[in-house]
């Protein structure tokens, strides 16, 4: 499935009067967007020199860069959540939240990372997936009576719902998330 996250108008690269545009003219600034890359066909030199029939019969140069939109993969992304943000981000949450609670230090924890990432994926819109960092935020985990890391909890309408200790299986979340969508 793919969503448009955002959309932007880019204005043409040239005139319709002159058939060379002007530096101004060619030089389009992209907002910073994660998963949005610049891919080079020919160098600019190059392309300059390569022109096709324009429009209007006219000759332009062809494009030196194409935009190539990666974020298919990189859409979303698993957030740390702090002491700041716990309420707003996990209690007031709309849908169902699944938050892990990890350590740098963690060999587990490395372990099952990437399956939370890929659960935050397939699961887009329908669940919010967040990290806690439990050195960083001891007074969640304290709140929550973590002793033992990874631990994942899924939160419903601000209460906690389910836990899952240690690095398991994707389908061991999968069932557990399941349960409360």
């Amino acid at each position: 499935m793919a969503t448009i996250v955002d959309s932007i108008a880019i204005p043409r690269s040239h005139s319709s009067v002159s058939p060379i545009p002007s530096r101004a003219d060619t030089v389009v600034r992209l907002p910073l967007a994660r998963g949005l890359r610049l891919r080079s066909s020919p160098s600019l030199a190059s392309s300059l020199r390569a022109f096709t029939r324009g429009p209007y019969g006219g000759s332009v140069p062809r494009r030196g860069y194409s935009v190539v939109c990666e974020a298919q993969d990189t859409a979303v992304e698993v957030a740390a959540v702090t002491d700041a943000t716990w309420q707003s981000l996990v209690l007031d949450a709309e849908l169902p939240v699944l938050v892990e609670f990890w350590a740098p230090w963690c060999g587990p924890c490395r372990m099952i990372t990437p399956v939370i990432d890929e659960l935050a994926k397939e699961y887009a819109g329908k669940l919010k997936c967040y990290k806690v960092n439990t050195d960083e935020s001891p007074s969640i985990a304290t709140q929550y009576g973590i002793r033992s890391i990874p631990t994942v909890i899924i939160f419903k309408s601000g209460e906690k719902k389910d836990a899952v200790i240690g690095a398991v299986p994707k389908s061991t979340l999968t069932n557990s998330i399941e349960k409360f969508l």
